[in-house]
């Protein structure tokens, strides 16, 4: 399967560069350029380093520290309760 569409990069090919010692998309990249184009694959290539046991990278880390949500795990809990409407401002008559 492809993870990198703009080089053509395989989940094969990201998964022996991690093997071969990259722990960071950053260090991907390097290898075989994938990343670092439009930057739609970046999500799959951190997810497929931390099944690997690679650190996440430091913008989770920091959304961790602050209590951030997580978009993977919000995606994963399905849909939430709509947010009740914002009222229309009062106007003078």
């Amino acid at each position: 399967m492809y993870v990198c569409m703009c080089h053509a990069v395989t989940e094969d090919q990201v998964k022996q560069a991690i093997d071969g010692g990259a722990n960071t998309p950053r260090q991907i990249a390097k290898g075989c350029k994938a990343g670092t184009d439009c930057g739609s694959c970046v999500r799959r290539i951190q997810a497929l380093l931390g099944e690997h046991g690679a650190r996440p990278c430091p913008t989770a880390r920091l959304a961790a520290r602050l209590g951030l949500a997580d978009p993977a795990a919000e995606e994963a809990a399905g849909p939430t309760a709509a947010p009740a409407p914002v009222p229309a401002p009062l106007r003078a008559a």
